[in-house]
């Protein structure tokens, strides 16, 4: 097996510059180089292929057979790998790639929404799909490396993990409008005593936070139904079921419904968190991505 040719990109490219302007000077001129410079480059390149591939007169510069056969070659691979180049660049500005980004399901409902719009505004060559799934399969999907990061409730603890807080999120009281509560600007946490309560089940981040807060003003409440989805605590509350403590981002409720939300007070609150693995980098398109979701109001109550 002969040994691999020695070329350098940058021997290639002057002599593409000497073969179109048919000048060592003027070919230096266009990309910065001395005449001698020039010269030693092609020097250079025929020493390393054995073959002359330029002939020179005092008055003009003049391709060999071998040289005119190279050029349409080189012009070629180089032309590809200028595209190859600019694509990489493309990545690295941050302008096309796919990012997977799973959300527990408050988050991914009011959240996620205008975050998608804004990544279709601002990096339309990025293809963002949402994954909305419980809390704890968000984190085993970003430990897994099945999506880029994650967005949950926080404040949570991983040596496998970084997370980074995003917004603080409260909790409203969500009730019919009859209801004897429903005509209030604002609830204590004291009120809810001995009300049948609709909540979300243990799959959801809030609701060990909801279930300290309760404690912590001594409210007993009987929980009647507990239930995976925000959609579904509408319906039963509305029914007369019962009434719920949710979130303000499991909002909006359902249009033309019976139903008010109204503060809970005092405030109490939960973490929005964006996380990911800490041994691995986001890619550009991915870091993109993140970096909108971190620029979003501190405060969920401040979403538009």
């Amino acid at each position: 097996m002969s040994a691999p040719l020695n070329v350098t990109l940058r021997q290639l490219r002057v002599f593409i510059e000497v073969s179109r302007l048919r000048s060592f000077s003027r070919a230096g001129d266009e990309i910065g180089l001395t005449q001698s410079a020039v010269s030693r480059c092609v020097r250079e390149l025929e020493g390393e292929i054995g073959l002359k591939l330029i002939d020179r007169t005092t008055r003009e510069v003049q391709l060999t057979d071998v040289g005119v056969n190279l050029v349409g070659t080189v012009s070629r691979l180089l032309a590809d790998l200028d595209e190859a180049l600019r694509e990489v660049r493309d990545l690295g500005q941050q302008r096309r790639g796919r990012v997977i980004v799973a959300a527990s399901p408050t988050v991914a409902c009011r959240l996620m929404p205008r975050v998608i719009a804004s990544c279709l505004r601002q990096f339309p060559l990025i293809n963002l799909s949402l994954r909305d799934d419980v809390q704890s399969d968000v984190l085993r999907k970003v430990k897994s490396g099945e999506v880029d990061f994650g967005v949950v409730i926080g404040p949570f603890s991983s040596d496998e993990l970084h997370g980074e807080p995003v917004m603080t999120d409260s909790f409203c009281l969500v009730v019919r409008r009859d209801h004897r509560l429903g005509r209030e600007a604002a609830v204590q946490w004291e009120a809810l005593a001995g009300e049948r309560l609709v909540m979300l089940d243990y799959a959801s981040g809030s609701r060990p936070i909801i279930d300290a807060v309760m404690q912590e003003h001594g409210v007993e409440a009987h929980v009647v139904q507990e239930l995976g989805h925000s959609a579904t605590v509408f319906g039963l509350v509305e029914a007369g079921v019962g009434v719920s403590v949710l979130p303000w981002l499991a909002l909006p409720l359902p249009a033309d419904s019976s139903l008010v939300a109204l503060p809970l007070v005092p405030r109490a609150e939960r973490t929005v968190e964006l996380v990911r693995r800490r041994d691995r980098s986001l890619s550009p398109a991915a870091e993109s991505v993140w970096s909108l979701i971190a620029s979003l109001p501190a405060r969920a109550e401040d979403l538009e």
